[in-house]
């Protein structure tokens, strides 16, 4: 275990496990004096560079990455001119956002500024500069949502691999690429797409930041929150408490100063997502569109109510009033614990959720009485507490929620999933930890198998391919310590593949099937 000298500033190298590490290099070249300066690379070895990857990886690692992206791009790209407008309530106001630069700023539905969506304009700012350079069309409002998709994979590869390695990066990218409702959503125009980004460039600078408490990534933080707050309100703020404990518990300073560094970010938010409210409030209301979804043409109570605190109590325009109690049922479906777990949200999103739990316990059993600025413990109290806040917001909130909604759940899965198994995989001489993640794949198998088991006339034959396929790789798992390394890593790949087959499965019928108006969901019919 690294130590640090009290007083000193520690940083967290890169925790790798058969990757071996290696210094950073530098081109240089002698000159007559005998010094040595740094020579520009060259385009032969810019590509090389790019192909290989980091010098300390291992050769596998880039072209993995790169064959991840690709093949996520292909999922979320195939066929996407099949839904037309998708949600044509977006689409118009990206259309009118491109013809007149007020509609653009106040993300009003139509150029003459009648009225706004009922959301704030960020993502529709994305759309309306992509049908201003592109002419307005399904693939120029479209496109722009699956790149985002792409973009959020490699984001949550750098993230997670910065303070584990790059083999639960790329676990926790095919976790994320291959979840259904992220599928859906980095194939269609609801402002989803942007927000999950922007929170995981988000999660990414709080690492950064945490690594060597450095104040100029955690204001980068704070403003990629801020525009966050700009693409789909109060959800944004879901993480930040995440953000916050893991800068607090683990940045190698002293506590005075990570409080300020903290205070700091936070005004870097306020100024990021605050500036287009008070632009909005200050704004003479008779010459500006009318703010839709409020009551009272006020931005400000739009946040706060119908798009904010009122989805959580059901005291909104719209929606149930009085609130929801733990069972509560009402329009929008029965609150409590279970509700991720229900046959209308399961297949969305709850493939990994029991495994991305367990693992995050088995890891922060391990590491638990590591040092203060452990980055591995870090990295799981930060994606632990992504999941668990924004998973009970959607669980017990009694107001407007939809299935689409948990596509902000995928990242922290995706994550925990790909660095529980490599800490377990670390220690795999332990029975206890080649249990644990023996237990992970049959549970994660037979969970799959119930998920599909509600669908009974889709691919039927595909339930018993994951169980039996799960259940032979635990029975290995149970032995790596007996068998050759190349056996054992078959054997967690087998496992890993059968925890992915179904929801693979799901991704790839979402992919394949048109999803118009507002609420969409993944995968066959319940």
């Amino acid at each position: 275990m690294t130590t640090v000298t009290p007083g000193t500033e520690f940083v967290p190298p890169i925790p790798v496990d058969d990757e071996p590490e290696a210094p950073r290099s530098t081109t240089t070249s002698p000159t007559a004096s005998g010094t040595r300066v740094q020579v520009a690379p060259s385009s032969a070895s810019r590509v090389r560079r790019l192909w290989r990857g980091q010098e300390f990886d291992p050769a596998w690692v880039r072209p993995s990455l790169l064959a991840l992206l690709f093949s996520t791009g292909v999922l979320y790209l195939w066929g996407l001119s099949a839904s037309g407008w998708a949600n044509a309530f977006y689409s118009a106001a990206a259309q009118a956002g491109s013809e007149d630069w007020t509609a653009f700023l106040f993300g009003s539905s139509d150029a003459a500024n009648l009225i706004t969506v009922d959301k704030p304009p960020a993502s529709l700012w994305v759309m309306g500069l992509s049908v201003k350079l592109f002419g307005l069309s399904s693939w120029s409002i479209l496109v722009p949502q699956a790149l985002m998709g792409v973009a959020t994979v490699g984001l949550l590869y750098l993230a997670v691999r910065r303070w584990s390695t790059a083999t639960a990066g790329l676990i926790a990218g095919v976790v994320l690429a291959l979840t259904p409702v992220a599928t859906l959503m980095f194939r269609f125009n609801n402002p989803d797409a942007l927000l999950v980004l922007l929170l995981v460039a988000a999660a990414y600078t709080t690492i950064r930041a945490t690594e060597k408490a450095s104040l100029r990534w955690l204001v980068a933080t704070g403003v990629l929150v801020g525009f966050a707050f700009l693409t789909k309100s109060l959800q944004a703020f879901l993480p930040l408490p995440a953000f916050a404990l893991v800068y607090l518990l683990a940045a190698p300073t002293t506590f005075g100063r990570r409080i300020r560094d903290l205070l700091v970010a936070g005004a870097a938010m306020i100024v990021a997502g605050g500036w287009w409210v008070a632009l909005v409030e200050l704004w003479p209301a008779d010459s500006r569109p009318y703010i839709g979804g409020s009551q009272t043409n006020s931005a400000w109570e739009l946040i706060m109510g119908y798009n904010g605190l009122g989805r959580i109590t059901g005291d909104e325009v719209g929606s149930v009033t009085g609130g929801g109690g733990g069972n509560a049922g009402s329009m929008w479906g029965e609150t409590g614990w279970d509700r991720l777990f229900t046959s209308s949200y399961g297949g969305q999103i709850a493939w990994l959720i029991p495994a991305a739990i367990v693992l995050a316990a088995a890891v922060l059993v391990l590491r638990g009485r590591a040092h203060r600025t452990d980055t591995t413990r870090a990295a799981v109290i930060l994606w632990t507490g992504w999941l668990a806040i924004t998973g009970a917001v959607i669980s017990f909130a009694s107001g407007i929620i939809h299935e689409y909604y948990t596509v902000a759940l995928a990242p922290a899965i995706g994550a925990l999933v790909g660095i529980g198994v490599v800490e377990l995989w670390r220690r795999r001489e332990s029975f206890a930890a080649r249990l644990t993640l023996a237990l992970t794949i049959v549970g994660s198998s037979v969970w799959a198998a119930v998920l599909l088991a509600r669908t009974p006339d889709w691919f039927p034959a595909l339930r018993y391919a994951v169980l039996a396929l799960g259940t032979a790789s635990a029975l290995v798992i149970l032995l790596l310590d007996r068998i050759g390394r190349r056996a054992a890593i078959a054997a967690v790949g087998a496992g890993l593949v059968a925890v992915l087959l179904a929801p693979a499965a799901y991704s790839v019928q979402t992919a394949g099937t048109a999803h118009t108006g507002s609420l969409p969901t993944a995968g066959p019919a319940v």
